[in-house]
């Protein structure tokens, strides 16, 4: 009951602010005219008309009260106020001063009012008004002062808003151990001033002399809307020396339910990638209303496809999994989402299904009858593939045949593939059986009514048994880092990014395309490891070795998006999609039905042999690339 009683009266006091510091600044303009009037009294005797001079107080007052209030001094942020915000209230008070100064000229009756009393009130009244609302900023500093004696010194990169957003949120949070000690910045205007308290040095190529000189923790990037390009830059000047980086969020993070002033800077961070936009109007006309099927739903693909299909409010959501535990959290995930938002009604359905399984995947169409399905169920790890090429086959290739033959019987508007770069020119199974499964999927649309396209992109950071993932394991173990070869390179894309352009694909498709993604540029593994490892506030080779172990079964030096590369590809409206002008439509009803009669019957070598023959790309004699073609 006392608790409750508590919360009130602090949202009262909360919503009465304006109200108090009105009440507080009156009663300060009144003590220092009254203090003014008994000093000019004593020292003008009768002279001066003290009670003509109380008359006009009145009028005064109000006259200085509705100006503070234009001037939004009732608005100020007390956590905020600093030198700045106590200037512009003394700009405030000086003005007011001014203008009764001038109208005092102007009215006979207010001539006794000399020059002396005006500079004793601008002075005394400024104290007066600015006093109480730095009261919190002091004991703010006092606890922060206080309670972070040993905590991380801390470099703010940006003397600008965002700079003093940090400091604030540094000050405030007690939570935070952080200790500021300076600004840097490459305005010249601003080098060698001090806000808040602090010097500000410059320019940023000085950070890591001054994070010698200064003994800085840790660095953080407090720079507001700051282009990806200088993004990298600052970074690559920080992680010179050993520390902890982070960073303010960007807009789109700040709409999330539980917004942070600052986040850790992760490996997402480092890829140099403009902000991909998307056609949400036509993404929208594509989903919204719609039963959507999506398979593999619990995979890392899988998942971020549900999460963005929900958001254009489709009329049901099928979530098709063989693994029973992260499709759960997905469903559980979703229903904590919906839980407190009952104007979207969407149906969410999870079943339990193996895409191989032709007889359980017909009852599913038939039970939820899907519009559009997305189908990204598929084994994916090339080295556990290599060795088990009858599961590859099982669903890579099966478990597409079977989709795409039900999309068809059973009506299906759109059917949509997620691929991968491996099934180009393929040196191992995996890669192979997702490059028949486009064969597939591109046979169907040329004989069906429904539309069928597929979608292609490289890797994608933080997926399941990825190698970021790996590396995050390994730094947390204290080393070492394994690459498997030091001139290895990957095309990568973020988890949302990539599902988001598969979305933006889906809505493009008129049937039969290849969608290849632009992954932007490649990266070098090892490269990769290195920064992920100077991320952590430690150095590579000194505190956290990195080992080369050598290329496994299957694995390539680079990947490649094109399967023939002295083809143009086509361009579309979004920037970030082609389309795949080589089309090789064969029949493969025949092959497939071959396929599936024989498979299992064989051994991995012979499953790898007969798939050969319908993938005439399938290198399989040679399991990586060689070095002068790296270099090409």
């Amino acid at each position: 009951m006392k608790r409750q009683k508590t919360i009130l009266i602090g949202e009262y006091l909360k919503k009465t602010r304006t109200v108090q510091f009105m009440i507080i600044d009156a009663l300060g303009i009144v003590i220092t005219y009254a203090l003014a009037f008994l000093a000019l009294k004593f020292s003008m005797g009768d002279t001066f008309d003290l009670k003509t001079a109380f008359i006009w107080l009145i009028p005064v007052l109000a006259f200085k009260l509705i100006v503070y209030y234009v001037c939004k001094i009732y608005k100020l942020v007390l956590e905020n106020v600093g030198f700045d915000e106590g200037f512009r209230i003394f700009l405030a008070v000086t003005a007011t001063n001014a203008v009764i100064a001038v109208v005092s000229l102007a009215i006979p009756d207010m001539e006794f009012i000399p020059e002396l009393y005006l500079l004793f009130t601008t002075v005394f009244e400024a104290i007066i008004l600015i006093s109480p609302r730095m009261l919190k900023r002091i004991i703010s500093s006092f606890r922060f002062s206080s309670s972070k004696i040993g905590g991380i010194r801390t470099l703010l990169v940006g003397a600008g808003a965002g700079g003093r957003m940090v400091l604030n949120e540094i000050r405030n949070n007690l939570q935070l151990t952080n200790i500021p000690v300076a600004f840097v910045d490459d305005d010249p205007t601003k080098i060698g001033r001090i806000m808040s308290g602090y010097r500000i040095y410059g320019p940023t190529s000085e950070i890591p002399k001054l994070i010698d000189s200064l003994e800085i923790d840790e660095v953080i990037i407090s720079i507001a809307n700051i282009e990806s390009s200088r993004f990298q830059e600052l970074i690559k000047i920080i992680a010179e020396r050993p520390v902890k980086i982070k960073r303010l969020p960007k807009f789109k993070e700040l709409k999330k339910e539980a917004p942070k002033t600052l986040l850790e800077v992760n490996v997402e961070d480092l890829l140099s990638r403009d902000v991909i936009e998307l056609d949400d109007i036509e993404i929208h006309e594509f989903i919204h209303g719609k039963r959507v099927m999506v398979t593999g739903a619990g995979g890392s693909i899988g998942s971020e496809l549900v999460r963005q299909i929900v958001e254009y409010q489709p009329a049901e959501i099928i979530m098709v999994d063989i693994y029973e535990n992260c499709v759960y959290d997905l469903q559980m995930e979703l229903n904590f989402k919906f839980q407190h938002n009952e104007n979207v009604a969407i149906k969410r359905n999870v079943v339990i299904a193996s895409v191989y399984n032709y007889e359980r995947m017909n009852n599913i169409f038939a039970t939820y009858k899907p519009e559009i399905v997305f189908h990204a169920a598929a084994y994916k790890h090339v080295p556990l593939m290599e060795d088990s090429a009858v599961e590859a086959v099982r669903t890579n290739v099966c478990g597409t045949y079977n989709i795409c033959k039900l999309a068809s019987v059973h009506g299906v508007e759109k059917m949509v593939m997620v691929s991968s770069d491996k099934a180009v020119r393929p040196t191992n199974i995996m890669g192979a059986t997702k490059r028949f499964a486009e064969m597939i999927v591109q046979h169907f649309n040329h004989e069906n009514k429904t539309n069928y396209s597929i979608v292609r992109f490289g890797n994608v950071l933080g997926s399941n048994g990825s190698v970021v993932p790996l590396f995050k394991k390994q730094i947390a173990n204290g080393g070492p880092l394994t690459v498997t070869d030091r001139n290895i390179i990957r095309y990568f894309m973020t988890i949302p990014e990539a599902v988001g352009l598969i979305l933006q694909s889906g809505a493009f498709a008129k049937g039969g395309e290849i969608f290849i993604l632009d992954m932007g540029d490649p990266v070098r593994i090892i490269d990769l490891a290195e920064k992920m490892i100077m991320l952590t506030g430690l150095r590579p080779y000194i505190d956290i070795d990195i080992q080369i172990v050598g290329l496994r079964p299957g694995e390539k030096l680079f990947e490649e998006l094109l399967v023939d590369k002295n083809l143009d590809h086509i361009k579309t409206s979004n920037k970030k999609i082609f389309i795949e002008s080589e089309k090789n439509i064969q029949p493969m009803e025949e092959h497939c039905l071959n396929i599936i009669n024989t498979f299992e019957k064989l051994s991995n070598d012979e499953v790898k042999e007969l798939i050969r023959k319908f993938v005439p790309t399938y290198n399989l004699n040679n399991n990586h690339n060689h070095k002068e073609e790296d270099k090409q």
